[in-house]
């Protein structure tokens, strides 16, 4: 596996305890975020570097996650129907920062728009949709925490699924071995990917986030 990985239990001293956060492996150039996928659909990113083939549909919305430990939540460690194999997608910080540059939340927020109706119109007219959720430890126990996921569509999932991927790597093997490690030996024998903090400079994209300081 690529990914720098770490054990979760020195990791979770170092992460925010609640409020919103974007907890992510990342380096100057790229940062990983998660999906999972049947088979089909995984292979053929794999193999080819990107998505696309006949299983893939670009006409629907597309979710991805960059905290490791909430794809697994959502995947059921990759033993959900339609969600057994976990792709780590490596793309550059700048299409990221675009993403988070055009996320509209999905529920209404009056500190960000006038009212429901503009909100609404905002939402349609979006190529991202925004979505904060309660972060779950490796167990699936709620924290306090909130967790992002980003649904991709139109012309921002067309970039993401093509000339923005520097790479995709199948890491279920890996997820795999640390959910048994985690049921036979508990928490502190699991290691999950490097995360931190991920930093957004822009003060208009913070604000449209709802993020949390540090």
């Amino acid at each position: 596996m690529n990914l720098v990985a770490e054990k979760y239990v020195e990791q979770q001293s170092r992460w925010p305890r609640e409020g919103r956060h974007i907890l992510a492996q990342f380096d100057a150039e790229t940062i990983v975020v998660y999906q999972a996928y049947r088979p089909g659909i995984a292979r053929y990113a794999v193999a080819n570097g990107h998505f696309g083939g006949s299983k893939f549909d670009f006409g629907r919305m597309s979710w991805i996650k960059p905290t490791f430990l909430w794809m697994m939540y959502r995947s059921g460690w990759a033993t959900k129907e339609n969600q057994e194999t976990v792709l780590a997608v490596r793309i550059r910080r700048a299409g990221f920062e675009e993403i988070l540059r055009q996320a509209v939340p999905s529920t209404y927020c009056s500190e960000l728009y006038a009212d429901k109706f503009v909100w609404q119109k905002s939402l349609s007219d979006s190529c991202v949709r925004l979505q904060w959720d309660p972060d779950h430890d490796p167990r699936g126990e709620k924290l306090p925490r909130r967790a992002i996921q980003l649904g991709l569509r139109r012309e921002v999932l067309e970039s993401y699924g093509g000339s923005w991927i520097v790479s995709i790597e199948d890491i279920t093997d890996f997820v795999h071995e640390q959910h048994a490690a985690l049921n036979s030996q508990g928490v502190d024998a699991l290691m999950t990917p490097k995360e931190e903090v991920y930093p957004v400079e822009d003060s208009a994209i913070r604000r449209g986030l709802g993020l949390s300081y540090a």
